[in-house]
């Protein structure tokens, strides 16, 4: 019989491997949304991640509601809401995410590729994450973002349906949950081109259960009465510096779910990327594009840590919980991803603000 953190480390693997593989075959990939999105008025591969984001919902919803998954363990429901880290550390995600080219998530993909400009971002943006964790920037961090978080009366908590209660009553969870998952997936599939596109259909429905799967592992699988820890499912910011401390330490971290999935999304995208003959060695082309990495990496790995999330768990895994959170670090990462974006077009940070500013009017 495994041991209960093997069974979750296993669990991690296999979720991450999904990951792995609908990142590189399928294409699935949260900076390349956005850009589809706003430069290329393609919004498929957003469809494919609101659809990951209803299937999410539904699926750890129902788990929680079966008793399987205490979703008030997760770090997501918290007794505040907070405004800051969502805000500004989604804005530093989202810069960071533009500079490298993509997020934590993909930088795995990239290294399951063969892309050595991507195990400089992994071990900048671990390193960084660490730092903002328990580290330098750690007391930085504390100061600039519990005053402006917002504390929530006894026995309340950020979840949208505890926040919501008094005005629709004991019945909050499952009417939230209905209407916001019929509405993305009607959105994603109403006008067919998601349909049509079925890589991005296949990795939104593979991404969205890994996610609930994720919650089930950890939740279920790998309870231990005798050493419970907190429930989680995919993220891919503080993971990175946990594996980062477990390469160097062997002690400082145990492999666990969140360990499992890093390795996995490397070994789901290698297998994908050597099935498909797409492996090849990558490198910077120069100083400048190093730096541009670094600087990038470690505005992920702050600003991940000080949102409590990245895209996949600010999008994906606290937004199945109903965190308020969710949709707040989103709507702050896609800000940052698109003065990012301008920047690395243009060149210069004012006609980015600029643009940034007329889109926002």
């Amino acid at each position: 019989m495994l041991s209960p953190s093997a069974m979750t480390f296993l669990c991690g693997l296999l979720a991450g491997a999904v990951l792995g593989v609908a990142g590189r075959a399928g294409r699935f990939c949260t900076l390349a949304m956005l850009e589809d999105a706003f430069f290329g008025a393609d919004t498929r591969r957003l469809k494919s991640f609101a659809l990951a984001a209803a299937v999410a919902l539904v699926a750890t919803q129902l788990l929680s509601s079966f008793g399987l998954v205490d979703l008030s363990r997760s770090i997501y429901l918290t007794a505040s809401i907070p405004i800051g880290g969502a805000i500004l550390g989604g804005f530093l995600f989202g810069i960071g995410m533009a500079l490298v080219g993509t997020c934590g998530f993909g930088t795995l993909v990239r290294i399951g590729g063969g892309d050595l400009r991507a195990i400089v971002v992994f071990l900048v943006l671990g390193v960084s994450a660490l730092a903002a964790m328990r580290g330098l920037t750690g007391f930085v961090r504390v100061g600039l973002i519990e005053p402006l978080s917002v504390r929530l009366p006894e026995a309340m908590n950020q979840g949208m349906d505890t926040l919501l209660s008094a005005a629709i009553g004991s019945y909050g969870r499952p009417v939230i949950v209905s209407l916001v998952a019929v509405t993305l997936a009607a959105w994603a599939l109403a006008d067919g081109q998601l349909i049509r596109s079925p890589r991005l259909l296949l990795s939104g429905l593979a991404v969205g259960g890994a996610v609930a799967f994720g919650w089930f592992a950890t939740g279920w699988l790998g309870h231990d009465d005798f050493d419970p820890e907190r429930v989680a499912s995919l993220t891919f910011v503080a993971p990175l510096g946990n594996t980062v401390l477990y390469i160097a330490t062997l002690s400082g971290s145990h492999a666990d779910f969140a360990i499992g999935s890093v390795a996995g999304v490397i070994l789901g995208s290698f297998v994908a990327a050597m099935f498909s003959r797409v492996f090849r060695w990558e490198a910077c082309d120069d100083a400048r594009e190093l730096k541009r990495h670094m600087i990038g990496a470690l505005l992920m790995g702050t600003g991940g840590i000080m949102s409590m999330g990245c895209t996949i768990g600010q999008g994906l895994s606290a937004f199945s919980t109903l965190a308020l959170s969710a949709p707040l670090t989103m709507v702050a990462i896609s800000c940052g991803a698109r003065l990012g974006l301008e920047y690395t077009m243009t060149g210069e940070w004012r006609p980015a603000v600029r643009n940034l500013l007329r889109m926002s009017s």
